[in-house]
């Protein structure tokens, strides 16, 4: 299922991913003798260099990286990784070999780890969810996501009937303040929409009629969120540093949620645009998958366990507005998208077990935030910069294993 924009999430034809994982020594020398008798030893063999396979196939791989071609890059990795495999580096061997490697370690090739984690860039325009969920195993047994799934067989402690009182109580927030927000009822939203509303009577009393422009935005609005769910207001609000920072908040929290629940991520989208001609209108937001979700769905039964890990990813955006701010405004989509699954239960959750489950469900995701703020904050700074989600994943994984 992927989640987009605020973080609604969709479910590709082929999988479930939400918004919602690879050296060179001297050869013997023959014997040297001082008999004048003996019969001379043979010429040795001439040592012909050839370039290094890898050095040509690496560029290759770097090419795949920017057409963003998962299933060739990852190909390639793996087929590196066998060939470390079979012929390792021994401490006597071929001279031409050792040369050609020691040559591909001066160029930082085979040091292979930046350009590893290239591969997790390519996933974005991955059809195949599974192929996704390839790359980041491949990256996890290499020993580069040692936290990708630090916590997807966790129950974290604590009642299961949390009430607005223990909510409270654990968090220090309202239930209210972990709710998302109406447009024009709170925040910064109201500010805007009490401003036009306060502009548009000040123009009339002077004698300016804008009544006819007014319908005409207004119309335009109304084909933009009937049609296009959204996403001109999407983008232009996105230009609004405000407002981008809290998107770039919430997306951070479902990607480090999913990240150790040990979701694959195909990606972060944040122009609305681009999202849309990806066919995921309205807002931009996180794609990840749930391979366990993913089949189980498919047999018509859906584990308790499972639906806590995709309840929890899905309110990780609520969860780190509300760490961050204090109060969360996104996440209205996400909320959405739960009450459809919750229906497709059985039997279906009744409202009273929708609302406990979404409470449960915010107060995991705030304390595992809670506790790992640090790589939720390297995640958003990561991204204010414009990283891509290589160096997001890279920058939560060295915050991590710092902190350890």
């Amino acid at each position: 299922m992927a989640i987009s924009g605020s973080s609604s999430l969709s479910f590709p034809q082929n999988s479930s991913h939400f918004l919602a994982s690879h050296s060179s020594p001297l050869s013997h020398s023959h014997p040297i003798s001082f008999l004048f008798f003996q019969t001379p030893p043979p010429p040795p063999k001439s040592i012909h260099y050839h370039p290094p396979r890898a050095l040509r196939e690496w560029q290759e791989y770097e090419e795949a990286v920017k057409k963003k071609d998962l299933a060739t890059a990852l190909r390639f990795l793996i087929s590196i990784e066998k060939d470390n495999r079979d012929n390792p580096i021994e401490e006597n061997g071929s001279l031409s070999t050792r040369s050609a490697r020691s040559q591909l370690g001066d160029l930082n090739f085979l040091s292979g780890s930046v350009r590893d984690w290239e591969v997790l860039d390519t996933c974005l325009n991955a059809d195949d969810m599974r192929l996704v969920g390839t790359a980041y195993e491949f990256l996890k047994v290499k020993g580069l996501l040692p936290n990708f799934g630090r916590f997807s067989s966790i129950v974290l402690e604590g009642t299961r009937d949390v009430t607005p009182s223990v909510l409270k109580s654990s968090t220090g927030l309202e239930a209210s303040k972990l709710s998302p927000k109406k447009w024009g009822l709170s925040g910064s939203s109201s500010v805007v929409l009490a401003g036009f509303l306060g502009g548009v009577s000040y123009l009339l009393q002077q004698g300016i009629d804008i009544r006819p422009q007014l319908a005409i935005i207004l119309g335009l609005a109304f084909t933009d969120s009937t049609l296009l769910g959204g996403t001109c207001l999407a983008q232009i609000s996105s230009y609004w540093p405000p407002y981008r920072r809290r998107i770039l908040v919430h997306e951070a929290g479902h990607l480090l949620v999913a990240y150790l629940m040990g979701c694959p991520i195909r990606g972060v989208i944040l122009d609305p645009i681009v999202a849309m001609q990806m066919g995921i209108q309205g807002q931009a937001g996180t794609q990840f998958w749930d391979e366990k979700m993913n089949s189980e769905m498919a047999e018509g039964q859906l584990s308790g366990s499972t639906f806590d890990r995709y309840c929890m990813v899905l309110f990780a955006g609520i969860a780190a507005e509300a760490l961050v701010y204090g109060e969360a405004e996104g996440g209205e989509n996400d909320e959405n998208l739960f009450r459809s699954i919750c229906v497709l239960l059985q039997p279906p959750l009744s409202v009273a077990q929708m609302s406990n489950q979404a409470r449960w469900s915010v107060l995991q995701s705030y304390n595992l935030l809670k506790w790992h703020r640090r790589a939720h904050q390297a995640a958003l700074k990561a991204m204010e910069s414009g990283g891509s989600l290589s160096v997001v994943i890279r920058k939560i994984e060295e915050v991590m294993s710092s902190s350890r």
